[in-house]
């Protein structure tokens, strides 16, 4: 059965982080996905990028941006997640998504805003493909379905525990769709 966590976490509590930690501590797996990072000026958040794990990089949202959509004071610019999150989460052949992990940072409200997005997700979270994705502690229709699946497991990233959960999901992660433990000892 395929690993799927749904890593919960307040803002600024390390969730990009902790995934991105994840991602290099698995040399061996094939992973695919993205992460989302601050986009600051003179101290202040003006935006976010989107990085593929590979490193192709773009603005995702951005105050200057004119939308739509708009989510808060940002435009978002959903042909980031066209060119760049979409194609790291569609499954490919069956042989070749063996074995895989799929990282997502964010299931938040500027990538939900993406239809594709979302039904790639669906799709994802049903294939034989490990999946590790973070979500805010906020209440979202999406992500509460997600929530209560049976199959899922969620993580939830705190202050205390954020510098070792990676290495804890690294070592549940080292062979592909393997749940080891209960959900409590991380």
């Amino acid at each position: 059965m395929p690993t799927r966590i749904l890593l919960e976490g307040r803002p600024g509590a390390g969730k990009t982080t902790a995934l991105r930690r994840l991602a290099a501590l698995l040399p061996t797996r094939p992973v695919t996905g993205f992460t989302t990072e601050e986009i600051r000026q003179s101290g202040a958040r003006v935006g976010f990028a989107l990085e593929t794990l590979t490193g192709r990089r773009e603005v995702l949202a951005h105050v200057d941006l004119p939308g739509p959509p708009r989510v808060g004071k940002y435009g978002v610019d959903l042909g980031v997640m066209q060119r760049l999150a979409l194609p790291t989460l569609r499954p490919t052949a069956t042989a070749e998504s063996v074995g895989r992990l799929v990282l997502i940072d964010e299931l938040g409200r500027m990538e939900l805003a993406c239809t594709a997005f979302r039904d790639a997700v669906d799709a994802l979270f049903v294939a034989e493909v490990d999946v590790v994705a973070t979500v805010h502690t906020h209440r979202d229709p999406f992500t509460d379905a997600l929530r209560r699946r049976a199959d899922i497991e969620v993580v939830h990233l705190t202050a205390a525990n954020r510098d070792v959960l990676p290495g804890k999901l690294a070592a549940r992660l080292q062979q592909p769709g393997t749940r080891q433990g209960p959900p409590a000892h991380l």
